[in-house]
């Protein structure tokens, strides 16, 4: 991250010097985001509605929460249901080709395929078909993205939109928030605090919260799933469709490894492998960082990359460093998955609870009134 990224993310935790400064930016921000939250109350603004259900997941502070594994989680879990799940997203981070600028591109709606690369549709959307296969479209406009989808693949009976949530153009039949170990940070909004919208003091309607963390992180009750190293696996053998191996992990121990991550919290893989006992040298680089240079000396013996790092690299390109993708194993507890059917038309069983005696049910802090 640059210096003035790291400053805000400090910020962002407490209400210190930087935070106050930037107080009445987040006064016009929460201004124009509130006003326009009330357009489409009042109905000057119309959500779209598709004609099979929608997910929307996203989350209320900036930065990587989770979004990407629990999107990879939802789709299995409907897949286990019957269900055949298409994704949407916003692909960002997509990059022009031709002569078309890079905002026309971004305007413009993608199918992703086995053939399109990372540049075109964005890192995490590349990741997100490899790792789920599901027929995927990019767009800004999520609605054109999503008729797309479905007029490409009518055998799609529910959408996951990833990162959709301030997107309120698109109708959605449930949302799924998602937290991290940060909670809401200083409570401010951007950017003065990482908020991409106030906390409501409960839970949204037709809402489910879910945790990238050991335990709830704010006042609204959820499930806590926190992500863990699956192993690792050679970057060639990955691309093949290869899973990563804890025992492949267990190798690298006493080797001197180069961990490179281009995330938005590059710290949390970090600290992965360290708590799973590798010697690492860490190497932070720009979110959706391109690769189009290896960042690495070409001496480097062994690095280790995320998933997301790894769908930008060809595997001929790396010379003769050993190069290692980490994967995680992250799977919400079934409280998360029954409170998340039981929003959606016909896949409720019919033994569990009400949506609402579900969420009840869920832990958290309290189920009073969120932090100011």
């Amino acid at each position: 991250m640059t210096s003035v990224e790291q400053t805000l993310q400090r910020a962002w935790l407490a209400r210190g010097w930087v935070a106050w400064a930037l107080r009445p930016l987040a006064a016009l921000y929460g201004t124009v985001a509130a006003l326009r939250r009330a357009l489409y109350r009042w109905g000057w603004c119309q959500a779209q509605t598709l004609p099979v259900p929608v997910i929307v997941v996203g989350n209320l502070v900036i930065g990587g929460a989770g979004k990407t594994p629990t999107v990879m989680a939802i789709v299995r879990l409907l897949r286990r249901r019957g269900q055949v799940p298409g994704i949407v997203s916003r692909g960002h981070g997509r990059r022009s080709n031709g002569r078309r600028s890079p905002r026309r591109r971004d305007k413009a709606c993608l199918e992703v395929s086995s053939h399109t690369s990372a540049s075109e549709c964005g890192d995490e959307p590349k990741l997100l078909h490899l790792r789920c296969g599901a027929p995927m479209v990019v767009g800004r406009d999520r609605v054109a993205a999503a008729r797309l989808l479905l007029a490409r693949h009518p055998d799609v009976n529910v959408i996951v939109s990833d990162d959709g949530l301030q997107h309120l153009r698109l109708a959605r039949t449930a949302q799924v928030l998602v937290f991290d170990e940060r909670g809401i940070g200083n409570g401010w909004l951007l950017p003065a605090g990482p908020l991409r919208e106030p906390l409501a003091r409960t839970v949204p309607a037709r809402s489910v919260v879910l945790y990238n963390a050991a335990a709830p992180t704010t006042d609204w009750p959820g499930s806590a799933a926190q992500g863990s190293l699956a192993g690792v696996v050679p970057l060639a053998a990955w691309w093949q469709g290869q899973p990563a191996a804890q025992a492949a992990l267990v190798a690298l121990y006493g080797r001197p490894l180069l961990a490179a991550a281009g995330v938005a919290r590059p710290e949390r893989f970090f600290g992965m492998l360290r708590e799973a006992g590798m010697s690492i040298t860490p190497m932070p680089l720009p979110d959706h960082h391109d690769f189009k240079t290896l960042p690495w000396p070409p001496t480097t013996a062994d690095v280790v990359l995320t998933e997301k790092d790894a769908v930008k690299i060809d595997p001929q390109r790396i010379g003769s460093t050993r190069v290692w993708v980490a994967a995680l194993d992250f799977a919400p507890p079934p409280a998360f998955d029954a409170a998340l059917l039981a929003l959606l038309p016909g896949l409720a069983d019919p033994a569990q609870d009400s949506p609402g005696q579900l969420l009840q049910k869920l832990p958290g802090k309290s189920h009073g009134n969120a932090p100011a």
